[in-house]
């Protein structure tokens, strides 16, 4: 079957059928989000047989070592004392020719339970080739065709916030907006950081705040590209000046070429903001992907930077990107290019 175009109640659908012993001959995982791709297949690799079973029927294959014939040949074997055989082909974007594996699906051997896993399908524009096509749909038909991508970066945060309703967890708006800037939007490495709070968190508490993220995972509540942006909307002159001096000091702590990148989205909601009819707080959410909490910062914001300046913010933004990458720049480090962007920026 075809999954469905949100990649969370695909995957969730997928393990519920398989939950239920429901297993299907092709599982073709694909995609640049490997945290789904990759709990789907663990999943399989460690519920479908026993660990008995398992020595004799489960095989575990690397694209860039096997071809379709080796796959068709290995995919036709029948288990030996139990009733499933699993063969986990990894990589599987590195096999030549892998449309040829429609003949296996045109007859499947209906013991075994193939899934492939295509991190960073094959592509020509953009989109799979015709004859992966042909592939897919037909998985899609007899088994699973599963895709997930990469969530934008102003996806995250909500997708933090349900990830961990989900396990009994609350978290506050700030505190998924950190996490968003500091891990960004790989989800294995989010869901990572998320499982370390959870553990660290008091019996009697199920809230995840600013805290406790700085105290579990090192991230300052005061030095971070969130609360920069957020001072810098507000003119905050003595509160920005105290984080570019931090993070002059401490360059890992916010590399020049993700604090710009995040100075510029920020402005880039600001400038939005004036050219919106409706400057209703959820309307305005809705326009600019935000959480509603956040929704009269932006406002405040928008009151202090209008259009004029904000155009004049971008055009300082790509001239110290630039010169962060060596044009017309010889020797400012970028401790002294971020104090001279924002200096100009802020008068």
């Amino acid at each position: 079957m075809a999954k469905r175009s949100n990649p969370n109640e695909a995957c969730e659908e997928i393990l519920s059928e398989l939950k239920k012993k429901i297993f299907k001959p092709i599982y073709i995982l694909s995609g640049d989000e490997f945290y789904y791709i990759d709990r789907i297949t663990d999943f399989i690799a460690e519920n479908v047989l026993s660990e008995s079973e398992r020595a004799f029927n489960q095989v575990v294959l690397y694209g860039k070592d096997v071809d379709v014939p080796y796959i068709i040949e290995t995919s036709r074997r029948f288990p030996m004392m139990a009733n499933q055989q699993v063969v986990i082909v990894k990589e599987a974007q590195n096999i030549k020719k892998l449309e040829d594996l429609e003949t296996y699906l045109k007859a499947p051997l209906k013991s075994t339970i193939l899934v492939l896993n295509l991190k960073y399908t094959p592509t020509q524009s953009g989109r799979p080739g015709e004859k992966l096509k042909k592939l897919f749909n037909l998985a899609s038909k007899i088994g699973v065709y599963f895709e997930s991508s990469r969530l934008y970066d102003y996806q995250v945060p909500a997708w933090i916030t349900q990830h961990l309703k989900s396990k009994g967890f609350t978290i506050e708006p700030a505190s998924a907006e950190l996490l968003k800037d500091y891990l960004g939007n790989d989800l294995s490495k989010v869901v990572k950081e998320l499982e370390k709070l959870v553990i660290t968190l008091p019996a009697d508490n199920r809230r995840i705040t600013v805290a406790h993220i700085e105290k579990n995972i090192g991230i300052s509540k005061d030095f971070n590209r969130f609360e920069f942006c957020k001072a810098i909307g507000e003119r905050n002159i003595l509160k920005v000046n105290r984080i570019v001096d931090y993070f002059a000091k401490n360059p890992k702590a916010s590399p020049l070429f993700l604090t710009i990148s995040s100075v510029y989205q920020y402005f880039h909601k600001i400038f939005s903001f004036h050219f919106l009819k409706d400057k209703n707080d959820q309307s305005v959410a809705v326009a600019l992907r935000l959480n509603p909490f956040f929704v009269s910062e932006y406002k405040n914001a928008a009151r202090i930077y209008n259009p004029a300046k904000c155009v004049q913010v971008f055009s300082l933004l790509r001239e110290y990107d630039m010169r962060s990458k060596g044009v017309n720049n010889d020797s400012t480090d970028e401790g002294e290019l971020l104090k001279e962007l924002i200096f100009r920026i802020m008068h």
